[in-house]
C-alpha cells in the first residue's frame, strides 16, 4: 500500500535523454533517417507521437505507400525506391503480401526496435525546442501515457513531423500555400478557384455480412448528398479507402483547424455511407457493414520549409539533374483542389514526367538553422512540386538520405549547409549508392575496389521458345530490348498468325533521354503481312549510339495473334499503351490547357501473374548480361539491363572478384534482384508472391577458403554483410543456390 497525502503541488517525473541525432516523426520518413542514421554508427533517439509508426501507412490512416512507380502507372521502369525504404517494402511484401495494415505496424515496430543505436518513444509529442547561434540545441516533449516530461538533446535534429514542429518552434522559415505562378514560372500554381492547399482524407473499411445490416447515421452526418458535386461515383463496390477524394481543409488552416477539419470528414464519411445504405439507390448494400473508420485523417500538406534551393515544377518536368542529386521522385504532379470533396472541379489534376526527376540535398535542411535536416513532406519545395515529392516512398527515401548525412556531417564536423559544397556532397552520394540506394544517372565509382571478375557462365540471349500459347494484338504493346552502345539491333523473328491475310505495323522507338522510358523518339517501321502460323522476321535498320533501350513496337491489330513463351527474363519485359485508373485518365497524357507539361504515351507492364513475353529469335545473340555488368556500378536496369545472369543450364552459378593484392575488407553488400518495377504498395492491394521470381533466395557467400555468410531466406535486393573482424581477402566467391523460380539476377558487389 501507497498513501500520498495530500499536497499543494505536484510535477511529472522528468527524464533528459542525450544523443547524436533527434528524429521528430514516426512516419515512413523518419523511421528511414532514424534506421539509416543508426546503422552508420550515430547514437539516435526517434520520437513520434502516435502509438505506432508509419504515419499515413499506420493502421490508424491506412494509406498504401506509393512512390516514383506509380502504382506502375507511368513510364518509370524499374524505379522502386531502394535503400531502407525498399527494404521496408520487400520485407512486408515477404511477411504481409495481403496487406493487412496492423502487420505493417508491426513490421516498422520490429525494425525500429531491432537497430540497437535507436532508441524509441512512441506517444511522445514535441512541444517546445530551445536554439542558440543558429542551432538547436535541445527539444521539449511529454508523453501522456506515461505522465513524463523528456528533454532531448543532441548535435543533429531532423524534422519528419509532417507540420514542421521543430522548424515551427525553432524559427526557421516556412511557406503555406501556393507560390504565383510567376515566381517560379510555375503553370500549374493553382488559382484561387482551385485553391491554394490539399486537404485531409478519412479512410473506411466495408465488410459484406451473412444478413441484413441496419444502419442509424449520428446526428452530425452529412444530410445532403448532393452538397458532393461527385456524389453519383458513389458505389457500393467501392473500398472506402479508394475513396481518397472524400477530402476537406484546404480553405482552412490544415495544422491550427486539424479537429475541425477531421469533423468535417466524420461527417462526410457517414452521410456518405448512410446513402449507401439507407437511399435504396443500391439494394445490394443491404448485407454491408462498415467494419473500420479513421480516428484521425490522413493529413497531405501543410507547412513546407525553405532550404538553399526551392524544389519547383521545372525541376520534376524537365528532369533536371542536380549537382548535389541525393535522391528522386517520380509520382505525378498531383494537384488537389482546395474544397475537397465539395468542390465542382475533378478530385485531381494529375500531371506525369517523362521519367524519374532528382532532389537536391539542398533541398533538405532548413537554411535559417545550420543543424535542421528537413524529410518527408515538409522539405524545401514549391506547392506544385509538393504535390510529386509528398508521396510516402519518396518522404522514405528522403529520410534516408538525411540519415546518412547527419552521420557524414557528424563524422566530418560539419554544419548541414557545408555538406552541399560540391567538392564535398559526392560523399554522401556515394555513400547513399554503396548502401543500396539509387540515383537516377549516377553511378558508383569502383564498387569492388579494382576486383577483376569471373563468372560461371553467362546468359545470351538468342531464342525464346514458343511455349506459352497465344495472345491477341489487341492492343499497342512493345517489347523493351536493351541494347549496348554500337551495337547493331539484329533480325528479330517473331511467330504470328492470323485466319486471313492481315498487315501488321511495327515500330521501333527510344527515348530521347537518357534513362526515361518513354519511346519519344522513332527510329523505324515495317510492316509484316501475317497468314499460316510461320516464323515472320523484323528487320529494323538500328545501330546505337549509347547504351539505351529500345521499344519494339507492334501496332494494334486484334485479328493477328503473336505465340508466346512462358521463359521470363530480368530487365527485359513487355508493355502495353494502356493506362492505369488511379493515375492516369487515358492512355496518353493530354495538357487540355497551357499546363507547362509534356503530352506522351504511357507505356504500362502487366503485373504478375497477368505479365507476358513474345517467343522470339535473334539472328546475332544479345550479351544482355554480361559479367563486366557487375562492375559497372549501376545498381539496376537503366540505360542497360547492368545485370549478371547465368546460362539456364549452369548447376551452380559462381562469381568469383579476385585482386592481385589481398584487400582490406570490413563490409559486403550484395545488390541482387527484386523486381525494382514491381510497386510494393504496402496495404489493402495484396500481392500474388511473397518474393519476385529472379530473387537469389539461398546463396553462400565466401572469402578465400573461409564461408563468411550462407543465407537461406533472402527475400532483398541489397544483402549487407558486416565483418565482426576486418579480413585482407584476395577472392570473394558467390554461389547461387535457388531462387524464387526464375533465372537469377546480381547487379553487383559493393566492398567497404
Amino acid at each position: 500500500m501507497q498513501i500520498y497525502p495530500s499536497t499543494t503541488e505536484r510535477r511529472f517525473p522528468e527524464q533528459q535523454i542525450d544523443s547524436d541525432l533527434l528524429v521528430a516523426g514516426g512516419g515512413l520518413a523518419g523511421l528511414c533517417a532514424a534506421i539509416a542514421a543508426a546503422r552508420e554508427g550515430l547514437q539516435v533517439v526517434l520520437v513520434q507521437d502516435r502509438p505506432v509508426l508509419g504515419g499515413n501507412a499506420s493502421s490508424e490512416v491506412r494509406l498504401w505507400a506509393n512512390g516514383a512507380t506509380s502504382h506502375m502507372g507511368n513510364n518509370n521502369r524499374w524505379a522502386r525506391e531502394g535503400g531502407v525504404m525498399g527494404e521496408i517494402l520487400e520485407e512486408n511484401l515477404y511477411r504481409n503480401k495481403e496487406g493487412n495494415p496492423v502487420m505493417f505496424d508491426l513490421l516498422l515496430l520490429d525494425m525500429a526496435r531491432s537497430e540497437p543505436n535507436l532508441r524509441l518513444l512512441l506517444n511522445t509529442a514535441i512541444f517546445d525546442v530551445t536554439t542558440a547561434d543558429r542551432k538547436i540545441t535541445a527539444v521539449n516533449g511529454f508523453n501522456a501515457i506515461n505522465e513524463t516530461f523528456y528533454t532531448f538533446r543532441a548535435a543533429q535534429f531532423c524534422d519528419a513531423t509532417g507540420d514542421g514542429v521543430l522548424g515551427y518552434r525553432a524559427g526557421a522559415e516556412y511557406r503555406e500555400g501556393a507560390e504565383p505562378a510567376d515566381e517560379l514560372g510555375e503553370k500549374m500554381a493553382p488559382g484561387d478557384n482551385f485553391g491554394h492547399k490539399l486537404g485531409h482524407s478519412i479512410y473506411f473499411y466495408t465488410k459484406l455480412t451473412d444478413g441484413p445490416v441496419t444502419f442509424v447515421p449520428p446526428s452530425f452526418a452529412l444530410q445532403d448528398i448532393t452538397s458532393i458535386p461527385r456524389y453519383k461515383r458513389l458505389t457500393s463496390t467501392l473500398n472506402g479507402c479508394d475513396l481518397w477524394w472524400l477530402e476537406w481543409g484546404g480553405r482552412i488552416d490544415t495544422v491550427h483547424d486539424s479537429e475541425e477539419i477531421k469533423w468535417e470528414l466524420w461527417k462526410i464519411v457517414w452521410g456518405v455511407w448512410n446513402y449507401i445504405k439507407n437511399s435504396a439507390v443500391f439494394p445490394e448494400a443491404a448485407n454491408m457493414t462498415i467494419e473500420w473508420v479513421g480516428n484521425i485523417p490522413g493529413k497531405r500538406e501543410s507547412r513546407r520549409f525553405i532550404g538553399d534551393h526551392l524544389l519547383s515544377q521545372a525541376d520534376i518536368i524537365e528532369q533536371r539533374d542536380h549537382y548535389d542529386a541525393a535522391g528522386y521522385g517520380g509520382w505525378s504532379i498531383d494537384l488537389h483542389p482546395a474544397d475537397g470533396v465539395y468542390s465542382k472541379h475533378d478530385g485531381c489534376r494529375q500531371f506525369h514526367s517523362k521519367g524519374t526527376y532528382t532532389i537536391p540535398y539542398r533541398s533538405l535542411y532548413s537554411r535559417s538553422l545550420d543543424n535542421l535536416f528537413l524529410s518527408g513532406r515538409l522539405i524545401s519545395a514549391s506547392h506544385v512540386a509538393f504535390g510529386s515529392a509528398r508521396v510516402m516512398c519518396t518522404c522514405g527515401l528522403l529520410g534516408e538520405v538525411v540519415g546518412r548525412a547527419a552521420a557524414i556531417c557528424h563524422q566530418r564536423q560539419l554544419t548541414t549547409r557545408q555538406l552541399a559544397d560540391p567538392v564535398l556532397v559526392g560523399a554522401l552520394q556515394q555513400k547513399l549508392q554503396r548502401r543500396g540506394c539509387y540515383i537516377p544517372r549516377q553511378r558508383l565509382t569502383d564498387p569492388a575496389l579494382g576486383a577483376q571478375v569471373t563468372t560461371s557462365s553467362e546468359f545470351v540471349l538468342r531464342e525464346l521458345p514458343a511455349d506459352g500459347g497465344w495472345t491477341a494484338i489487341s492492343e499497342r504493346m512493345a517489347l523493351l530490348l536493351p541494347l549496348k552502345a554500337g551495337e547493331t539491333l539484329p533480325v528479330l523473328t517473331l511467330k504470328m498468325r492470323a485466319s486471313e491475310v492481315q498487315s501488321v505495323t511495327l515500330s521501333l522507338l527510344t527515348s530521347a533521354t537518357a534513362g526515361n522510358f518513354t519511346p519519344d523518339l522513332p527510329l523505324d517501321e515495317c510492316q509484316i503481312e501475317v497468314q499460316q502460323p510461320a516464323d515472320y522476321p523484323v528487320t529494323f535498320r538500328y545501330t546505337s549510339d549509347r547504351d539505351r533501350y529500345l521499344f519494339i513496337v507492334l501496332e494494334q491489330n486484334p485479328g493477328v495473334e503473336l505465340a508466346l513463351t512462358n521463359t521470363v527474363l530480368p530487365a527485359v519485359m513487355m508493355v502495353f499503351n494502356s493506362r492505369n485508373e488511379r493515375v492516369a485518365k487515358q492512355s496518353r497524357q493530354q495538357a487540355e490547357g497551357d499546363y507547362g507539361v509534356d503530352e506522351f504515351d504511357f507505356w504500362l507492364p502487366r503485373r504478375r501473374p497477368h505479365q507476358i513475353m513474345p517467343a522470339l529469335r535473334l539472328a546475332t545473340p544479345l550479351r544482355c548480361y554480361a559479367s563486366d555488368n557487375l562492375l559497372n556500378g549501376h545498381l539496376r536496369p537503366e540505360q542497360h539491363t547492368n545485370a549478371w545472369v547465368p546460362a539456364v543450364e549452369d548447376p551452380q552459378p559462381t562469381i568469383c572478384w579476385h585482386w592481385s593484392v589481398a584487400q582490406p575488407i570490413t563490409a559486403l553488400t550484395l545488390i541482387l534482384d527484386n523486381d525494382f518495377d514491381n510497386a510494393m504498395e504496402t496495404v489493402q492491394m495484396g500481392h500474388p508472391l511473397a518474393v519476385t521470381p529472379h530473387c537469389v533466395t539461398h546463396y553462400r557467400l565466401w572469402a578465400d577458403d573461409r564461408l563468411l555468410a550462407e543465407v537461406n531466406d533472402n527475400r532483398h535486393s541489397v544483402c549487407r554483410h558486416l565483418l565482426t573482424t576486418p579480413l585482407c581477402v584476395s577472392t570473394i566467391r558467390l554461389e547461387l543456390l535457388q531462387t524464387a523460380g526464375a533465372l537469377p539476377a546480381v547487379y553487383a558487389l559493393h566492398v567497404d
